[in-house]
């Protein structure tokens, strides 16, 4: 496994230049050890928001749209799920049901108002879990290409597949997939996807995942909040499946989209786009 160096940096730059902006950089005790969480202040009033990140990334990359929604929100949390950005994990393993614990507890000590919840890629399941557990704290669910649907064996072992590196072509292959157009600094960055997707806490999670940790369909007939999903006409990450799925199974008030110039990772391709389809979501849903 290679040892990861740059992506590291660009992490560590990444919050130097969040905290110059004014966001704050802080740590919730969690069973699982420390997570680190953004906390930004905003210039508007809508609600509370909250930012998941997917499996293997961090909140740092949303770093840009963090940006864009300080205008028209009262405040951001992002936090990182443990052993991923900045966060520890202790032992035992970080299953998907430990993994939603932990982002509950940093949530309750975090924030004391409904928010607006937005789950990309993991982060959708995990925003799911949290608003059918405590629908009283979600103003508003945002989903960008969520992970949530139930697969087959065959679709899962596919999707599994896309996440063992062995090489740079592997990693180069995996990158591509993730973007509407791949940025220019993909090229820089790509020999650091297999220790990255190596880490201990993305075995953990690809290991211990199946349907069972997901919401059932009937679970999700029950939500009740508004819901927006955003799944990019550039999706090239889950298969079409599980959009057909969320669109089964999604309660008949959520309002589903598939922007142009998004991909598996629209705030790389177009953050301020991203913010501006979750300022008016949040807007029309006051």
């Amino acid at each position: 496994m290679l040892k990861p160096v740059l992506l590291p940096y660009a992490e560590r730059l990444g919050r130097l230049a969040l905290r110059r902006r004014g966001v704050q950089s802080r740590f919730v005790e969690t069973p699982l050890g420390k997570v680190h969480v953004y906390d930004a202040r905003g210039r508007g009033n809508l609600p509370t928001t909250v930012l998941l990140h997917g499996i293997g990334s961090a909140a740092t990359p949303f770093g840009a749209v963090l940006g864009h929604l300080q205008r028209d929100v009262r405040r951001i949390v992002a936090p990182d799920y443990p052993g991923h950005g900045f966060s520890s994990h202790h032992a035992p393993p970080l299953t998907p049901q430990a993994l939603f614990e932990s982002v509950e507890v940093a949530l309750q000590a975090l924030v004391d108002e409904p928010c607006i919840v937005v789950g990309h890629s993991l982060g959708g399941a995990v925003a799911m879990t949290y608003a059918l557990d405590h629908p009283e704290r979600v103003r508003a669910l945002v989903l960008v290409s969520p992970a949530g649907a139930h697969s087959s064996s065959e679709e899962w072992t596919e999707l599994r597949r896309t996440f063992e590196l062995g090489s740079r072509a592997d990693a180069s292959a995996f990158a591509e997939r993730l973007y509407h157009s791949p940025p220019w600094f993909l090229p820089l960055l790509v020999h650091e996807f297999p220790a990255l997707l190596g880490r201990r806490a993305v075995r953990d999670l690809l290991d211990a995942a199946t349907n069972d940790h997901l919401p059932t369909p009937d679970a999700l007939g029950l939500l009740r909040m508004p819901i927006l999903l955003l799944w990019g006409a550039s999706e090239r990450l889950l298969p079409d499946s599980h959009l057909a799925y969320f669109r089964r199974h999604l309660p008949a008030h959520a309002v589903i989209e598939r922007p142009v110039g998004f991909g598996h990772c629209p705030h790389f391709d177009a953050p301020r786009e991203l913010a501006a389809r979750i300022v008016a979501f949040a807007r029309a849903s006051a």
